[in-house]
């Protein structure tokens, strides 16, 4: 069985498909990932898809959702990207892990229309930074205990 991961912010329509879609791509298959928010917008905001684009990942059919569609699903690893998210974060059935890595809000950027891509690229880049080495990680701990 995959490792399953969730990750969460607060409106699911920016960092947490970000991270979804950068995950998914650096892990090789080793996890399923999803991505869900405690306050969903109910859309994946355009930019976060025009910037993942800018990088040759597609998350156009990602969709926004609640966290509370994966309250019955098994759960091994939760990863918050904003500190509402992580106050607001249930126990998941079978959760192991826990982890929060804060990100602005790119959402949330003002400025002109680029000063505001430029912000979305900064926050992509962390998250990509951040998830890569994560999956890095967790590919190295496998290679010595396959039973993680």
């Amino acid at each position: 069985m995959k490792h399953r991961i969730l990750i969460l912010c607060t409106g699911n329509s920016c960092r947490s498909h970000l991270a979804e879609g950068i995950l998914r791509l650096a892990s090789d298959s080793i996890f399923e990932v999803q991505s869900a928010g405690s306050d969903p917008t109910g859309a994946v905001h355009p930019k976060a898809i025009e910037v993942m684009r800018e990088i040759g990942i597609d998350i156009s059919s990602h969709r926004s959702k609640h966290m509370n569609e994966f309250l019955n699903t098994e759960v091994h690893t939760v990863i918050t990207v904003c500190g509402n998210a992580d106050q607001a974060c249930p126990t998941f059935p079978g959760q192991v892990n826990r982890y929060h890595w804060g990100f602005d809000d790119p959402a949330k950027m003002s400025g002109s229309e680029e000063q505001v891509m430029q912000g979305f690229r900064r926050v992509r880049d962390e998250i990509k930074l951040v998830f890569e080495a994560y999956a890095a990680g967790f590919r190295e701990a496998v290679s010595i205990d396959p039973g993680l």
